[in-house]
């Protein structure tokens, strides 16, 4: 059982958005740069969390993109399935067809411990992932190296 990067990367930008958004719209270019993810491959999973209500895009000079709703009220699950990802533990994608095409005996407990994986992040919000310290030692370190960068680019 794993989550993909498509699902991992979607949380990880998205609590970078929220982290940075007491500037403004933040850029996908920002994220990108801080998290080291592929500003193409953001640009589509933003597409997917937009259409799915949870960021809305602002254009123009400082432009970027911006929660749609509350962090308290964004949650990882919500995350996760707006990227058309799931947590799904069995070996056979959720299809009963585990064995030669048929139920195997273990395919309900593996589909159980996908269900209660969902239920734990559905409890999740950002905001609470906001308010953990590991999370804010984190960002700063991450925005102290974008600084130095910049620093060391402007001495060049």
């Amino acid at each position: 059982m794993r989550l993909t990067t498509k699902g991992r990367y979607a949380v990880t930008a998205m609590l970078d958005l929220v982290l940075h958004s007491d500037q403004g719209p933040v850029s996908l270019a920002a994220i990108s740069e801080r998290q080291h993810i592929s500003l193409s491959y953001l640009e589509q999973l933003f597409a997917k969390l937009r259409r799915r209500g949870l960021v809305r895009s602002i254009r123009g000079p400082g432009g970027g993109y911006c929660l749609q709703r509350p962090i308290e009220k964004t949650f990882v699950a919500e995350i996760i399935d707006a990227v058309d990802e799931s947590v799904d533990a069995t070996n056979c994608a959720g299809e009963a067809n585990c064995q030669e095409g048929e139920v195997c005996l273990t395919h309900h407990l593996w589909s159980d411990l996908s269900d209660q994986i969902h239920t734990f992040l559905s409890g999740i919000s950002l905001a609470s992932l906001v308010e953990r310290r590991e999370i804010q030692q984190i960002a700063s370190r991450q925005n102290l190296r974008g600084r130095d960068q910049i620093l060391m680019t402007m001495v060049d």
